[in-house]
């Protein structure tokens, strides 16, 4: 009887996956490096999917994207930055209008603090506008290290690794560390990579996080780097099975955003379908 395409797919992946054994430094930061490089060629265009225009609406974003989906949060703050462009406008603004607007990202009472709050304190500190630095970003009501590197890496163009749930998982189910706080895990990846890559790096993790290195259900069978991952096989390894696993933002495309930049579309990148298209 043949063997079908899929079959014999699988069996390649599978003989190309050898058994873990412990790797010298020198062997996993070549590792962890070709993973990098492997993924920008699986996502060339990966970037930030949050739609901004300027580091203040990037700030606000990142941290209504807090537990819930990059899309939610592009159709909400169309409305929440026409009504109030400036943190001056979102420092003086009524909490309950604003929670109103926030109401579809979740947790709306607690980012609608957050958002008033930060703005506050850029009218206040920093003459409305969003520093450049880690250590005053962090001082900001709702920001940590990830949201500050967001905002330094996509918006100043300052080099930042944003450890996500989605980092986390990628980089100790790649063995790249054994840590589990998100300081200690962006100490130790950054030791491997050039600053230089940090961003992009980030970018590259979180993507394949999103699209096919799942939480629950990995596809392993359609992942690219499987033959470098120590943790193959936790997943699907029937590519068939696999391709049916990989998912992106519920109602989105890959890489979706509802305002993507032009060059990104040149690129052939996918534009966004109307609002509520499945």
């Amino acid at each position: 009887m043949a063997v079908s395409k899929a079959r014999k797919a699988a069996k390649t992946v599978t003989e190309a996956v050898k058994p873990w054994k412990p790797e010298s430094r020198t062997a996993l930061v070549r590792r962890a490096r070709k993973i990098d490089r492997e993924l920008a060629e699986v996502y060339p265009y990966a970037h930030p999917e949050l739609d901004f225009e300027n580091p203040f609406q990037l700030l606000v974003a990142t941290v209504l994207s807090a537990q819930t989906t990059d899309l939610r949060v592009n159709q909400t703050t169309p409305a929440l930055f026409a009504k109030y462009p400036a943190p001056e406008d979102l420092a003086a603004a009524d909490p309950e209008v604003v929670e109103e607007i926030l109401r579809p990202c979740g947790f709306f009472r607690a980012k609608t603090r957050s958002v008033i709050g930060l703005s506050k304190a850029l009218a206040e500190d920093f003459g409305g506008e969003v520093p450049g630095k880690l250590e005053e970003l962090v001082k900001l009501p709702g920001v940590g290290r990830k949201t500050a590197f967001v905002v330094l890496g996509n918006a100043f163009g300052r080099p930042g690794i944003s450890v996500d749930t989605h980092f986390q998982r990628l980089v100790r189910r790649w063995k790249w560390t054994e840590e589990s706080e998100p300081e200690k895990i962006e100490a130790a990846v950054s030791a491997l990579f050039p600053k230089s890559d940090w961003t992009d790096l980030s970018h590259h993790v979180i993507w394949h996080g999103r699209r096919m290195c799942h939480a629950r259900k990995p596809a392993c069978g359609v992942c690219p780097i499987a033959p470098l991952c120590p943790a193959y096989g936790e997943g699907e390894t029937d590519p068939e099975k696999a391709k049916k696993l990989l998912k992106y933002e519920k109602g989105g495309f890959p890489g979706q955003r509802l305002k993507p930049p032009q060059a990104y579309l040149d690129a052939g990148g996918i534009a966004a379908p109307p609002l509520g298209a499945a």
